[in-house]
């Protein structure tokens, strides 16, 4: 059996789905944004697409699949995901509507969609980054302003006045006119979209589609504050602290989000804020939980001796096998996303070495490399790094991720400056 993988060239994940792929005797086929005039230059014999360029990626998709017949399609990330339902269609493969998947990477259309399902949904309107939109009758603070060509909390800005709503639309603006944001070419960079601030505490779901039917894998509690201005993730801890009731109210609501995407089958990663208005779903993506962050999650069955990640699951649903028997371990367990605290070039990273030796932590991992230009959040699109922790209960997950990272010291210097010629 073998399973097509789309990713960016740069995705965390693809290390993972290949060691999983090889303990389960699943062989694998990479479909990767990159330059096709290249030999192989990965050495991963990754077929070459363009994200922008659907028709004649799905073509080398097709052409390629005609040698090495595919079995199932997984898409990495948020970009890959409308090529990778294409492919699956194209393939006679199980895949979910390509309309349910072009609503789930669009933040106005995933909005439409949940409003005429009846779910909870703030004001919203569409508008090009002019700060003129500050003076629009329909804006009322405090309001967010999201990008509807980016993800990942990139250009999210929070805005309490409308002086505050004028500088994050220049802020935002400048961020759409970079070089690395039009090569992305989704035909959505010059748009974004405002919308009432949502109050309340933010979750995580992770789980599959079956048939249409939700299977969920983990809530994710988001302990730390997301109120803004910006809206970096830090850390995930699960279980989540919920109540029986308040868990299975969340689930269903996520499951009634789904469907009125349309989504049927599949990983999916949700995010909701839960308040005293009801569970507000600001999400549904058509993808497993990003970057490292899926080691947090480990499943077992009977008759199996070691746990398996979340990349094993996802292969055997892509093949069309049965996961009914993989349940999440029942240890808590919670990842940091390193927050990168000011721009500049990474010279050197301290305390590693210590932070490591902290109790319930199991691992960690610094991929900035030295010398990269950092930029947080809401320009930047990375972190630092991750680390891992595992405790009998939640808080002290979330304690050991804390006393980690303040063990962590980053050298970051100070750019170097652009001369003018």
């Amino acid at each position: 059996m073998r399973v097509l993988i789309l990713s960016t060239t740069t995705g965390y994940q693809l290390h993972s789905f290949g060691d999983s792929a090889e303990r389960i005797g699943i062989a694998l086929t990479f479909a990767t944004d990159r330059c096709h005039k290249l030999e192989n230059p990965w050495r991963d014999e990754a077929i070459a697409v363009r994200f922008h360029d659907e028709d004649a990626s799905l073509r080398a998709i097709v052409q390629a699949a005609q040698v090495k017949p595919i079995d199932g399609v997984i898409a990495v990330g948020d970009r890959p995901v409308v090529l990778a339902t294409r492919a699956a269609h194209a393939l006679r493969l199980r895949a979910n509507p390509l309309a349910a998947v072009a609503a789930s990477v669009n933040k106005k259309l995933a909005h439409v969609r949940f409003a005429e399902a009846g779910l909870p949904v703030p004001w919203f309107f569409e508008a090009p980054p002019y700060p003129d939109v500050a003076d629009d009758h329909r804006v009322r603070f405090p309001c967010v302003i999201k990008p509807l060509g980016l993800s990942g909390s990139r250009g999210v800005i929070r805005a309490n006045s409308r002086d505050e709503l004028r500088a994050a639309i220049g802020r935002v603006k400048a961020l759409l006119l970079r070089r690395d944001v039009r090569v992305l070419r989704s035909g959505l960079e010059d748009a974004m979209l405002v919308e009432g601030f949502i109050e309340g505490r933010e979750f995580a779901v992770e789980g599959v589609m079956i048939d249409g039917v939700l299977r969920p894998f983990a809530i994710f509690d988001k302990p730390e504050p997301l109120d803004g201005p910006f809206f970096e993730e830090t850390i995930y801890v699960t279980p989540a602290a919920l109540a029986p009731k308040q868990e299975t109210e969340m689930l269903a609501q996520i499951q009634r989000a789904a469907s009125a995407l349309g989504l049927m089958t599949g990983p999916i990663h949700a995010e909701c804020r839960v308040n005293t208005a009801g569970i507000f779903v600001l999400e549904i993506a058509a993808r497993p939980i990003g970057g490292l962050c899926s080691k947090v999650l480990r499943f077992s069955r009977p008759a199996e001796p070691s746990a398996a990640p979340l990349e094993e699951v996802l292969l055997r649903h892509a093949i069309g096998e049965n996961i009914d028997g993989y349940t999440r371990e029942s240890t808590a367990a919670g990842v940091m996303m390193i927050p990168i605290p000011r721009r500049g070039l990474l010279r050197g990273v301290d305390g590693i070495d210590r932070a490591r030796e902290t109790p319930h932590v199991d691992e960690i991992q610094i991929t900035a490399k030295l010398d990269q230009l950092l930029e947080p959040l809401p320009e930047g699109a990375s972190y630092l790094g991750f680390i891992f922790a595992r405790a009998p209960e939640g808080d002290a997950v979330m304690q050991a991720l804390k006393a980690a990272h303040a063990k962590l010291h980053f050298d970051i210097a100070a750019p170097l400056p652009v001369v003018g010629v």
